[in-house]
């Protein structure tokens, strides 16, 4: 940035009799251009690496070694910024305001991980992202969180996904970095409350795999859906699966999709009418969240500073409020007319009300897609790795006998084989 080589104009005030301190920076200075050019192309370098470890390599131990690295780098070293789950926020500003520049970095840090799930899944989740990363070097001794608990906690980060591009898009700030957990453990500072958090999800992290990961991360949506179409994807077996379930037993984020089972409980008379009302009440489901999200939308639009600014004039206006606040005597400094600003506090409001909307259809079409998902019969022959949960961890690939026959590794006794001239699925 240029203001990095410019000099102080005006020294700040002493404050001798008071003691007063100016406070520091909270977010970590901007960088030189060339700086920040240099953490891109560490950054398309890391996911590269992460790409063949997982998915040609299959190598666990360089994927904790690169994720190491992350954390270092990114995290500690760049405390969390340029970061690239914060990123999508300003994309979102951008597109909804013509009239703001997104930077090419913040640009290449929110667009390069979906390119690379595009094509090979996760890989960014895997051991690029610092916030990941530090979770998985922290998993101790996983357990499994109970299935109906598990498909309730996904839902949320679809919903905060939503709540931010809200914020974002109508100017009423960018909660994601705000409520971000673990950016303060990489800065050492900031918020009781939020270094309270990441310490406590650090500790959740020790038993339960990723919690940030799997049950809040917005950006996690986003690479789990472009996942869903990667050419190139994590294979658990390189031959033919035998269905020992020793990977699905190795998998402490509940990402690897079981062989189907026939039971005599379920038919296909129940699985079509079941599917049949999930899908009549979708369009219900779609109208419902489009009011309440215009309903939320209103109030949240009082959380923005020009319609509070605004109701705060209309009280002194109206002789509801007899004293004024340093906001409103700063406004009527200005002697803008007030007209003017309950026109701009109106139109602010329409747009959190209109981003409100859709984001209710949003998430109402989350929770129907979810309930018509659980609804479809699928048949699966193999175990196979959920490609939007998957993080590309490499975790299951030892645990396969025939990953271990391929690699000429020692077979746990009992582990079955498939014949030796099974076809490969790569």
């Amino acid at each position: 940035m240029i203001w990095l080589l410019a000099a102080q104009r005006f020294p700040p005030p002493e404050f001798t009799e008071t003691g007063h301190k100016l406070p520091g920076f909270l977010a970590p200075l901007p960088r030189g251009p060339w700086m920040e050019h240099f953490d891109v192309i560490v950054l398309l370098m890391a996911l590269a690496l992460a790409s063949w470890l997982a998915l040609r390599g299959r190598s666990r131990r360089g994927l904790v070694a690169l994720g190491t690295f992350s954390v270092m780098y990114f995290g500690f070293w760049r405390k969390g910024c340029i970061c690239s789950i914060g990123s999508i926020q300003n994309i979102a500003q951008g597109l909804a305001d013509s009239s703001f520049g997104v930077p090419a970095t913040v640009l290449a840090f929110g667009l390069a991980p979906l390119v690379f799930a595009l094509l090979f899944g996760r890989v960014f989740c895997s051991s690029v992202c610092p916030h990941g990363a530090l979770q998985d070097l922290m998993l101790i001794k996983p357990v499994k969180v109970p299935v109906w608990l598990e498909h309730g906690l996904r839902l949320i980060p679809y919903m905060y996904l939503g709540l931010a591009m809200i914020f974002a898009a109508t100017g009423g700030g960018y909660i994601i970095c705000q409520y971000d957990p673990f950016v303060t453990i990489f800065r050492f500072s900031g918020s009781a409350l939020m270094v309270s958090c990441g310490i406590e999800l650090l500790v959740f992290g020790m038993f339960i795999g990723r919690p940030y990961c799997r049950f809040l991360c917005p950006y996690g949506v986003i690479l789990g859906m472009a996942s869903n179409v990667a050419k190139w994807r994590v294979r658990i077996t390189p031959d033919t699966c035998t269905q020992c379930r020793l990977c699905e037993q190795s998998c402490p984020f509940d990402a690897i999709n079981p062989a189907t089972i026939e039971t005599p409980s379920r038919t296909v008379k129940t699985d079509k009418r079941r599917l049949a009302a999930m899908i009549l009440l979708l369009p219900l489901l779609l109208v419902s969240g489009g009011w309440l999200g215009g309903l939320t939308g209103k109030r949240l639009a009082h959380k923005h500073r020009t319609v509070s600014l605004a109701e705060r004039i209309y009280l002194e206006e109206t002789g509801k409020a007899t004293d004024t606040t340093d906001a409103s005597a700063a406004f009527r400094a200005t002697g803008a007319p007030v007209e003017n600003l309950y026109a701009d506090a109106q139109s602010v409001r329409d747009r959190y009300v209109l981003a409100g909307r859709w984001c209710g259809v949003w998430i109402a079409l989350v929770a129907g897609g979810k309930l018509i998902s659980l609804a479809i019969r699928r048949k699966r022959y193999d175990y196979e790795a959920d490609q939007t949960r998957c993080v590309a961890c490499a975790r299951c690939f030892k645990s396969c006998p025939q990953e271990l026959q391929r690699l000429g590794l020692p077979v746990p006794e009992g582990a079955p084989l498939a014949p030796p001239n099974s076809p490969a699925i790569f």
